[in-house]
């Protein structure tokens, strides 16, 4: 039987790593390419068992560099992405478009099996985010270049290792008030990390052609659910208030000053979207691979570190709900 030999872009993040682990153990020979293999190998390279993971430095753009490694792998999955724009060559043009473009001439030319690309769900009517045009026109140079490629389309995706949950968190536990864009009522399908990971395996392993993929979680929440399930998650008690639009600008201008914006100009676009199954292509479900995870149930296995006594107060919760047991046998 021939190797199955992966190469994967952007697998230092919660995707990538939790991909790596799932693919490993299935015998999978993984090939992960980092900018900075003195920063992140030290995460990379504890997913796996010696001899299923090579991890490569070189810069994405590098297009001599990376050639090499499609020489070697039959399959190619790429996760880089960035919410915001940077410095030094981050912008969404060049990490959305051009990249992504590279990789499917490269799939093509060395005549890979499968190409898997992330994008992201809500993008087709964001017409006004430059995020979401970077991304569809990535999704159209990708089709143009390798047409077998698959493009997964995921709404939020959380985990203990997430930049979404465990931020809002973080701010939730800090700041006596948080301001609703849009009144809260934009919607979400959140979908955890391992769900998606378990969609991508599932579709190199059965070498499912689909196109495009919308990938969701079990329940549709409003960004006002989620930031009130958190809240009840953390026992913490904050004024929710509608900020109006001129406001959350003049905000989000001021943001994007910093070296991680809290939130851009331009995701508050966004926000103004749903970010649900949109009905035009098949879902995660429909491919045979749905979605288990609960939203709340996942985020209770890490919200602790968000309470007061920390890990204790998950314990204290527990004895709790024992004691309540007992007296109520009584």
């Amino acid at each position: 039987m021939k190797a199955k030999n992966c190469l994967i872009f952007g697998g230092s993040g919660q995707i990538g790593r939790n991909l790596i682990r799932k693919l490993t153990k299935d015998n999978f020979r993984v090939t992960v390419v980092t900018r900075n293999i003195h920063q992140k190998s030290y995460l990379i390279k504890t997913q796996a068992n010696a001899g299923y993971l090579n991890i490569v430095e070189a810069n994405i753009f590098d297009e001599k560099k990376i050639r090499e490694l499609f020489e070697q792998n039959d399959i190619c999955i790429n996760l880089v992405g960035i919410l915001f724009e940077g410095k030094r060559g981050n912008t969404f043009k060049n990490i959305h478009s051009i990249f992504p473009s590279l990789l499917a001439k490269l799939c093509k030319e060395y005549k890979l099996k499968h190409f898997v690309h992330l994008s992201a769900l809500g993008i087709n009517e964001a017409i006004d985010s430059n995020y979401a045009k970077s991304k569809l026109s990535g999704e159209n140079e990708i089709f143009k270049n390798f047409p077998l490629a698959t493009i997964l389309r995921p709404s939020v995706v959380y985990s203990v290792d997430d930049n979404f949950t465990t931020n809002f968190m973080t701010l939730l536990n800090r700041l006596p008030l948080f301001p609703l864009y849009y009144n809260g009522k934009t919607k979400f399908a959140p979908i955890h990390c391992s769900d998606l990971t378990d969609t991508i395996h599932h579709i190199i392993s059965n070498n499912i052609y689909s196109k495009v993929i919308e990938c969701v979680g079990t329940e549709i929440i409003t960004f006002k659910e989620i930031l009130q399930r958190l809240l009840t998650l953390i026992d913490k008690k904050r004024i929710l208030f509608p900020l109006p639009l001129p406001f959350a600008e003049v905000s989000a201008s001021l943001f994007e000053f910093l070296p991680k914006p809290l939130i851009t100009r331009d995701q508050l676009r966004l926000l103004r979207y749903d970010n649900i199954s949109s009905g035009k292509y098949k879902t995660n479900s429909e491919i045979g691979i749905p979605s288990k995870r609960n939203f709340n149930d996942e985020v209770r296995k890490y919200c602790f570190m968000w309470k007061e006594g920390g890990q204790f107060s998950t314990e204290k919760y527990l004895s709790e709900k024992k004691f309540e047991k007992i007296n109520n046998q009584n």
